[in-house]
């Protein structure tokens, strides 16, 4: 029986797989991500969860949004953030 000839994956996927894992290589950033793939929160919710100021919440939130992991959206004075990178789910399940 032929064996079917292995395909590699492309470096170009490997490099975003490769600044996705960077991206989450820090424990707040992995607690912020289980509990924004149960819902959505707010910069203050994930601080607290975290036991770290807002504002060092909101650097990883924002480190996070920018390479297209989170979204978020606007509700009054109150921003909530969201998962945007369905894939997380399978990341955190290896954790």
């Amino acid at each position: 029986m032929a064996r079917k000839k292995y395909k590699p994956i492309e470096m170009e996927a490997l490099g975003h797989a490769a600044e996705c894992l960077k991206t989450l290589a820090h424990p707040h950033r992995l607690r912020m991500v289980d509990l924004l793939l149960r819902d959505e929160h707010t910069v203050g919710d994930l601080a607290e969860a975290c036991m770290i100021q807002s504002r060092m919440a909101s650097e990883h939130l924002r480190m996070m949004k920018d390479r297209g992991l989170l979204s978020s959206r606007r509700d009054g004075r109150r921003t909530y953030y969201r998962i945007e990178d369905e894939g997380l789910a399978s990341i955190m399940q290896c954790i």
